[in-house]
């Protein structure tokens, strides 16, 4: 199968049947990411136990690109430790970025089918939306409780 062909079914996937894309009773973490430029808008839940991302989960509305790349960033850091999330994050962003290694793309799993995102400008943004929020969440510590959402604008 041809990679763009790949990253078509990938994404078409994620987008339509997002495993993720539900409400969630009683996270431990909450924060909205906003995408201004167009209009992406998600609510990411995470429930964290002992350090230990137990489960995950989102709302909102956007194009297929954000809504599949949180879907994917989701399946990718439940059951992990909050550091290995945040590691993900780092190596996501550097995939985009250009500066990532063929061996820590491949951690990435389904999430590395997005490296060619690099090529569309307008489009990084969007992918980008979830991995943000969660490393603002995680890694600044300015999640709040459910409940009471903070906002993280891209």
């Amino acid at each position: 199968m041809e990679t763009k062909e790949l990253y078509r079914e990938i994404l078409n996937e994620h987008n339509i049947n997002p495993g993720h894309k539900i409400p969630m009773d009683s996270p431990t973490l909450t924060l909205q990411g906003v995408n201004p430029s167009c209009g992406d808008n998600i609510v990411l839940n995470l429930k964290v136990q002992d350090g230990i991302i137990t489960d995950g989960s989102f709302t909102g509305s956007g194009c297929a690109v954000s809504q599949a790349s949180t879907d994917m960033m989701l399946d990718l850091v439940i059951g992990k430790s909050k550091e290995d999330a945040l590691r993900y994050g780092e190596i996501f962003m550097g995939m985009i970025q250009g500066t990532a290694t063929e061996d820590q793309i491949a951690e990435l799993d389904e999430a590395a089918a997005l490296q060619d995102i690099a090529r569309m400008p307008a489009r990084v943004k969007c992918a980008v939306l979830g991995w943000r929020t969660m490393k603002e969440m995680l890694g600044l510590g300015t999640a709040t409780a459910a409940g009471t959402e903070s906002h993280c604008n891209i």
